[in-house]
Parts: C-alpha cells; sequence; structure tokens
C-alpha cells in the first residue's frame, strides 16, 4: 500500500441561473494527480475542478485553488471559504494499488453564472442531478417514495441481526425522515446513508474495485445494479461526498449570513431573491414571511427604480443592505415556514 501522501485543492463551486442551482464541474485535467480517464474529456465522470497544491508556486492554499480554477474553467473566483480536508483512506482508488494518498482540501465558491473557457472541459449542471431526493420545490420527491424508502426497507431487512437492523432502522428515521422532521443541512447524511447501503454508483464501482484486488468487502450492501442508475448522476473519486459537504454547508450558511447576495445581481426583486433561496434550499418558502423577515431584518433596501419588461405589473427592484454587517451578527435570510408538502 502506499506510504506517501500528496495534498489537493478542490472548488465546490455553486451559481443560480434561472432558478436553477448549478455547479460547475470539469471533464478534463491536465496535471500529474490525474487518471487517464479523466484527460479525456469524452469518457471521464464529472469532476469538481481539482489540482496539486505546489507551495513552491502559491504561497497560500487559497492561492492555488484559485490558480487551478482559472487555469481549468476561466473563471475568476470572488467569494470562497474552506470546507473541510477530505483524507479518508481510499478516497483515490488508485491508493488501492499502490498510489499516493490523496488529501484534498475542499472549498465553496459563489459567482454568478458566466461563459466558461480553459482546459477543463467545463460545464454548468444542476446540483439537483446528483441529489435528486434533496429537491423538495414541488412537494415530497417521487424518487423518495418510489425508489429509496422501499430500498433501504429491503436494507434494514437484510441486516445480520436484530442489533444491526435496529441502528439501521434509527440512521434511515434521522436522516430521511418524515416531511414534518426533515432537515434541509443532512445532505452529506443522506449521502453517506445511500452509499453504505449499496445504493449509489460510486458504491457498487468502489466494491468492484475492491473485489478485483481481491480484498475484503463491505457485507452491509444490496447488490440493486440497476438502482443506482435512479439515484442521481455519479462522480469521479468521492466528489459527490464533497458536493454534499458544500450544499449541507451553504443550505447551513442562508440561515445566518448573507450568503445568498453573492449570487445576485446588485439589483433585484424580492421575487428573485425568494426564488434563489427556495433553489438553494430546496424547499417552498411562505412569500409573505419572507418578505417580512427579509424586511425587517433590514437585509434590503429599496433603489427606487422597479423591472422593466416583466409582463406584468413592474416589480420594485432591492439591493443588499451591507450595513446589516455591522449592525448584526447573524443575518441570514432564514427559511421561514417551510413548505414541505403541498
Amino acid at each position: 500500500m502506499a506510504d506517501s501522501s500528496v495534498l489537493g485543492l478542490t472548488a465546490v463551486i455553486v451559481a443560480v441561473t434561472d432558478e436553477v442551482p448549478r455547479v460547475l464541474v470539469v471533464r478534463r485535467m491536465t496535471h500529474d494527480l490525474a487518471t487517464p480517464e479523466q484527460r479525456d474529456a469524452t469518457e471521464g465522470l464529472d469532476l469538481l475542478p481539482f489540482g496539486p497544491f505546489a507551495p513552491e508556486r502559491d504561497r497560500t492554499l487559497e492561492q492555488g485553488l484559485r490558480r487551478w480554477v482559472q487555469e481549468q474553467t476561466g473563471l475568476p473566483l470572488r467569494y470562497v471559504e474552506q470546507l473541510y480536508t477530505f483524507g479518508d483512506r481510499y478516497r483515490d482508488p488508485r491508493e488501492l494499488e499502490g498510489g499516493a494518498r490523496v488529501v484534498s482540501v475542499g472549498y465553496m465558491a459563489l459567482v454568478r453564472e458566466a461563459p466558461l473557457s480553459g482546459s477543463g472541459a467545463a460545464e454548468w449542471h444542476d446540483w439537483y442531478d446528483y441529489f435528486p431526493w434533496e429537491d423538495w420545490r414541488d412537494g415530497r420527491p417521487d424518487i423518495l417514495t418510489r425508489v429509496i424508502l422501499p430500498a433501504l426497507e429491503r436494507w434494514i431487512a437484510a441486516a445480520p441481526d436484530a442489533a444491526t437492523a435496529a441502528a439501521r432502522i434509527e440512521r434511515v428515521s434521522t436522516t430521511f425522515a418524515e416531511e414534518e422532521l426533515w432537515d434541509t443541512e443532512r445532505v452529506l447524511e443522506r449521502y453517506e446513508l445511500l452509499y453504505s447501503a449499496g445504493l449509489v454508483a460510486e458504491a457498487r464501482r468502489d466494491r468492484a474495485i475492491r473485489q478485483r484486488l481481491g480484498l475484503a468487502l463491505d457485507q452491509a450492501h444490496l447488490d440493486e445494479p440497476d438502482l443506482a442508475a435512479q439515484l442521481g448522476t455519479p462522480m469521479a473519486h468521492d466528489n459527490r461526498r464533497i458536493l454534499a459537504v458544500g450544499l449541507g454547508r451553504l443550505r447551513g450558511k442562508l440561515k445566518y449570513r448573507p450568503v445568498v447576495f453573492d449570487l445576485l445581481p446588485a439589483q433585484f426583486t424580492l421575487f428573485r431573491l425568494q426564488r434563489t433561496v427556495e433553489a438553494l434550499s430546496g424547499v417552498q418558502l411562505h412569500k409573505q414571511n419572507f418578505r417580512r423577515l427579509v424586511l425587517a431584518g433590514g437585509l434590503v433596501e429599496a433603489t427606487g427604480t422597479h423591472e422593466a419588461n416583466t409582463g406584468g405589473r413592474p416589480a420594485e427592484l432591492h439591493r443588499f443592505r451591507r450595513d446589516v454587517l455591522r449592525e448584526r451578527v447573524a443575518a441570514g435570510v432564514g427559511l421561514p415556514m417551510v413548505r414541505m408538502v403541498d
């Protein structure tokens, strides 16, 4: 097994366009940590922008990240924050065959969608393509009732003993809870549960690699190959796990930091603000309560102008009131009266 490690930098880059939450992925990488498949834009899986940290070239990790993103996507980054350090053994399958252990520092960046260039064959994708069970804006996702919950019931029934079954029941009931208890921030826990049960494509891929190398297999996995294709678009390595961390973090920050305004133009309608928050949180909000909370909290101020060409009554334009950052410790938009059901 590998006795060396390398440090990489991974970016979760988020935009909201036409009420669709989008994440930036690349299909090609040219650095020395890329697999042959990742160097081919036609054969590789979706990847988050990633590159090795070059201490001789970059003074800080963030500088290195910005450089790699600019090189691969042509996109300059504004708001950037560190997410987490991902260093689990075998997160890069090549470690199983003696390769180096790849530790990656994850970052999240919020941008407004722009044309792309660079070496990475970059594309914008709807992030609910990767997590279809997380979008409750039109009510309870059909994939939960039709696919996920029945599969998790089979996983519970396949437990080798009563204690294991009880632990699985508790895990399922807390992560995939009923509507009134659904926690929008537990994106990572839900993805990891589906991985543990062997229901997502990444779990089957990693199991196949271990089986080919004659290594011990996780006996908890269900063997249902047709089901994995329904549970979102797979990503390379553990990139969908990293994306889940970013989504959960962003949903949490909406409640106490004004990060949503980094995704909006300088002037916007309250309707567009609400739709952007709904796109990110995956839930429908009560219109009057949302507007009351935003206005009473001093988060925005009217500009005195109106949006033209709306097809109806002109909507008043607002802007983010930056003074709120000095006035309040918590300055998020909140999620008032979340509607999880029709």
